[in-house]
């Protein structure tokens, strides 16, 4: 096969998936958190509303999106009170 090109390439890919589960002290209503890591960067992330058994539709946020929602938090806990 003198002069063959060859067309074998091996991608190996590593993927993590992470999950957080936030939720009330009665465990019946929360939030999911989930992050797929590829090759070292995060690739999605993806949160949903749990109500009793059941689950809203996923809503993929942005890197941008997230540190706004880092954001708002911290202003929410920074103000004392039983919510």
């Amino acid at each position: 096969m003198e002069g063959a090109i060859m067309a074998l390439r091996r991608q190996k890919s590593n993927i993590v998936n992470i999950g957080f589960m936030v939720q009330t002290e009665d465990e019946k209503a929360g939030m999911t958190i989930d992050q797929t890591v590829l090759n070292g960067k995060s690739a999605v992330v993806s949160f949903r509303l749990v109500n009793g058994g059941r689950k809203s539709a996923a809503v993929k946020l942005d890197r941008n999106a997230i540190a706004d929602l880092q954001e708002a938090l911290t202003e929410i806990l920074s103000v004392e009170g039983d919510f």
